[in-house]
């Protein structure tokens, strides 16, 4: 028995099923399977899966991972490129009912390591060169660390997946338990773990495709790290709903995702401004190398009106605009596109979701008033009731029990309803940023800076930014007599945080602005940045 308590996580109030489909992800190749079984179902630059292969892969996974000591609620972490591999690690993670953790490569090996602690992760399926990275990082609960490279003499789990059983392990873990961790910068500067279940993981598609979202059968891709769980939630589990293949893309530079685009006939991914754009403008592109692309998905930051146009231009609509996060997972709120969307519209609640406003006592907040953005389960309509909040914060019960009083989520983000139900927001939450549609957290960025001996405070921002919708800037204070210049702090920043979190700018002030309860007015360091300055991307 799970326990909960131990791990700050709420049990599941409610174990409401999905209709009509399966109730897991352990379970969510079986349609196809009974029907279609030679349909397929997953593409690497490594590996090329029918659904019936898939699912015996997947059973190997899990027995190979049985084979190591990994039982249910035991978490197995993986920092891999994309590729079929991954996949079939999820998947016999999922089968096995262990909890997934992603652990993304852009990260430094501290970062690393910090999330394999946090998570009590007992072994690591990595790249051979992740596991030099961490060769000096001694994480108090792993136990294994296996090198994954296909094909490569060194590979060690490949012989472990041959030599598994191909029986699918029994019993069925638990739709409504932990199943995955996804890690999400905090405002203290640490990152935290969101815990989801394999029914939270598998209702974002169920629904897209009861509601025929997107055509059945449809070639769909994951672009963005699978080590991000949302982006497992859109790619593979989303396109295996739809009876779809899903390819894993290991590029994601314009003319190598253009290759996979027209090989592959992909009709779909979900992806940031910035890919789709370079995707659209980079002159070694060529149009009839899209010709199966319809609709590419657009989240994880603003959309700037230059790219509205391309996009509107190439696939004959609108931007459809969309609001989520890690916690919910992915989307909550969606507006199918509009020519010139109003500032900080979302759109309006998904059909398995309810979005309250509520003020800081937890009271909902009549339409036009602002609040904090909350979501639960939708109370009317074919998804009343389905849709479950995540579990909680992994070993947080404090942050547990503030994001889901009240039996919702408190997203932190400020917003209001209009009386039809539209979304609209009016604050980040802790003033993220979202560069180029990765999420960097100031308070984060700014511990970093502080560990460096020449610095007295630093405060951290977004600055807008035509193509990356914000780019990541940094005001210094320096110790008295101290003597260091932007480069040594950027480096500095460099050899600690992943590269999207450096920095884009350092200056050096006399004093950092605030008000009369001595908070930072960040707004008012703004003008100390130029945007059109020429900044490292």
């Amino acid at each position: 028995m799970f326990d909960y308590a131990a791990h700050g996580l709420r049990p599941p109030s409610r174990r409401p099923e999905i209709p009509g489909r399966p109730q897991s992800v352990a379970e969510v190749l079986d349609p196809v399977l009974a029907r279609e079984p030679e349909r397929l179902a997953l593409v690497g630059r490594r590996g090329r899966f029918r659904f019936d292969e898939l699912d015996r892969e997947a059973n190997r996974a899990a027995q190979a991972l049985r084979g190591l000591g990994v039982g249910p609620g035991d978490r197995v972490a993986a920092c891999l490129p994309n590729d079929a591999a991954i996949v079939v690690a999820f998947l016999g993670c999922m089968r096995l009912g262990a909890l997934w953790v992603g652990v993304n490569r852009p990260l430094a090996a501290r970062e690393k390591a910090h999330i394999l602690s946090d998570s009590g992760a007992r072994t690591l399926l990595a790249a051979p060169a992740v596991l030099e990275e961490l060769a000096a990082e001694q994480p108090p609960d792993l136990r294994h660390r296996i090198a994954v490279d296909p094909g490569e003499p060194g590979d060690e789990w490949a012989p472990r997946l041959a030599e598994a059983s191909e029986e699918r392990p029994g019993p069925p873990p638990d739709a409504w338990g932990p199943a995955a961790i996804a890690y999400t910068s905090g405002t203290t500067g640490l990152p935290k773990g969101a815990v989801h279940s394999q029914h939270n993981l598998l209702l974002p598609g169920a629904v897209s495709a009861a509601e025929g979202q997107h055509p059945l059968g449809v070639t769909q891709a994951a672009v963005l790290p699978l080590t991000i769980l949302n982006i497992f939630v859109l790619g593979p589990v989303h396109a295996w709903q739809h009876h779809a293949t899903s390819v894993a893309v290991d590029r994601i530079d314009a003319v190598g995702l253009a290759e996979w685009v027209e090989r592959e006939r992909i009709g779909s991914f979900a992806a940031v401004p910035t890919v789709i754009h370079d995707l659209l403008t980079h002159p070694e592109v060529r149009h009839e190398q899209l010709e199966s692309l319809t609709q590419p998905l657009v989240g994880g930051a603003e959309c700037p009106e230059e790219f509205r146009r391309l996009y509107r231009e190439r696939f004959g609509r609108d931007v459809a605009i969309g609001y989520g996060m890690t916690e919910a997972p992915t989307s909550i709120a969606r507006a199918d596109g509009e020519p010139q969307p109003r500032p900080g519209l979302c759109g309006r609640a998904l059909p398995q979701v309810e979005i309250s406003i509520r003020d800081s006592d937890g009271r909902e907040l009549p339409p036009g008033e602002v609040g904090e953005i909350c979501a639960g389960p939708a109370r009317s309509g074919a998804w009343a009731g389905v849709y479950t909040p995540m579990l909680g914060y992994w070993g947080r019960p404090e942050a547990t029990e503030e994001a889901l009083a009240g039996g919702v989520y408190h997203s932190g983000d400020l917003g209001l309803l209009e009386a039809d139900g539209t979304l609209f927001i009016r604050g980040r939450r802790n003033e993220l940023i979202l560069r180029g549609g990765a999420n960097v957290y100031p308070a984060e960025v700014e511990r970093v800076l502080l560990e460096h001996d020449a610095v007295s405070e630093a405060a951290v921002l977004g600055v807008s930014d035509a193509r990356l919708g914000e780019r990541v800037m940094a005001a210094v204070r320096l110790d008295a007599g101290a003597v260091c210049n932007e480069t040594a702090l950027r480096d500095h920043c460099r050899e600690r945080i992943a590269r999207y979190k450096v920095p884009d700018r350092v200056v050096f002030v006399e004093a950092l602005p605030r008000n009369a309860m001595s908070k930072v007015i960040k707004r008012e360091l703004i003008p100390l940045f130029d945007a059109e300055d020429d900044v490292t991307p």
